[in-house]
């Protein structure tokens, strides 16, 4: 049996994550509530606080309540020290913010995408990555990162192996972006980074386990296991829009048949060309809120095929909840019954006891703010250990 041991370095970098998070969560709060919450003695909580100040990434605020004798120094996390970028990849529209390290936004900037080549779209990207660089204000350790979700496979090098909505294959884009940008880049799913998202600053701050459905221009799903991002045995775990919902269904681009993103994505417009006065989320909810009745009624129907595809994946993994983020999220007036309605009717009842179905708090933002948050992670150490909330 192999033992797996650290040395003093490790043991450190771990202590180090656990104040820190623990101080970004808890904040104010004092170093021995931070020793009390994390189970470190005082000495050490005291030497890596004074460690973690001195690199500017906290700072005291003076004196708290005092529970008897002297009154303790507050401690908060210094949100302000550096700043990362959050880009969304979609197939008709690149989006992207940037924010603090709290996850705070402090600008915003969008492009619209008309060429899918692998060029074209870096170069985009770029373009917009360094609006936003220019927008940053001073800071300790200034621009620290860039985090990019995209509608794909991605491996654990940044390499973006299928996204068959762009029609892309084998695509180095981490390597890409950092030769052009020189800075660290982080590429991950945009259902990860979208649950990423909910996880740490939205609707599932309080669940431990939780699917996350991006539902867009296709569908993708973020699962969250015990608190952590679970990606599968190679990393490519969530790929929920093509799964068969309908055995002999229509032929999608992946090469399978009747996949569920056919039917409960913004691809389902397709069908209804002449029906539906547009084929932009954004605009439908528009004509939606007027009451045109043809849209009111396909909202319903994808919300009833959403449903049908939630249905398998809570059967499957039993969450507490299920978080539906991306653009149709926007159009929740209109899906939410039908696809309330299904779930009750097909879940397993034990399933469904519990388990509750949301919205993204974070709305259209929820991928952009997950990446951003990788981004964030990777400055702030590669050993993330976090105590559970009290």
């Amino acid at each position: 049996m192999t033992r797996i041991t650290g040395d003093q370095a490790l043991v450190k970098k771990i202590n180090t994550s656990i104040i820190l998070d623990t101080i970004r969560r808890h904040a104010p709060i004092s170093r021995a509530k931070v020793s009390e919450l994390t189970g470190l003695n005082k000495a050490t909580v005291s030497n890596l606080v004074q460690e973690l100040s001195a690199h500017h990434l906290l700072q005291e605020i003076g004196p708290g309540k005092s529970s008897g004798g002297r009154k303790p120094q507050m401690l908060l996390f210094n949100g302000q020290a550096g700043y990362a970028i959050g880009v969304e990849l979609s197939v008709n529209q690149m989006t992207a913010i940037l924010t603090d390290l709290e996850g705070n936004i402090v600008a915003e900037a969008e492009d619209t995408l008309i060429d899918h080549d692998v060029e074209t779209v870096t170069k985009h990207m770029i373009t917009l990555v360094n609006r936003l660089v220019k927008q940053a204000p001073p800071s300790p350790y200034g621009m620290i990162g860039i985090g990019v979700g995209v509608p794909g496979m991605v491996d654990g090098d940044g390499t973006i192996l299928f996204a068959p909505n762009l029609g892309w294959d084998m695509v180095p884009m981490r390597r890409m972006l950092e030769e052009e940008l020189g800075l660290p880049v982080t590429i991950d799913n945009e259902a990860n980074a979208g649950a990423q998202g909910e996880l740490r600053f939205g609707a599932g701050q309080d669940a431990r386990h939780l699917l996350y459905i991006s539902a867009g221009s296709g569908i993708g799903s973020g699962i969250i296991i015990n608190g952590e991002l679970y990606k599968g045995a190679r990393g490519y775990a969530g790929e929920s829009g093509h799964m068969s919902i309908e055995a002999d269904g229509k032929a999608c681009s992946c090469g399978n048949r009747g996949c569920w993103e056919l039917y409960a994505s913004e691809k389902s417009y397709a069908d209804k060309r002449g029906l539906l006065p547009s084929n932009r989320t954004s605009e439908l909810v528009s004509h939606a809120e007027a009451g045109h009745a043809e849209t009111i009624r396909h909202f319903q129907e994808i919300g009833r095929y959403l449903g049908i595809g939630i249905t398998n994946l809570v059967n499957g993994f039993n969450p507490q909840s299920v978080i539906i983020g991306g653009p149709l999220s926007d159009a929740k007036a209109w899906i939410e019954d039908s696809l309330q309605q299904v779930v009750a009717e097909r879940t397993l009842p034990y399933h469904r006891e519990l388990m509750e179905i949301r919205f993204a708090e974070l709305g259209s933002r929820s991928t952009m703010i997950g990446a951003a948050y990788s981004a964030i992670s990777q400055f702030l150490g590669p050993v993330r250990v976090s105590v559970p909330a009290t």
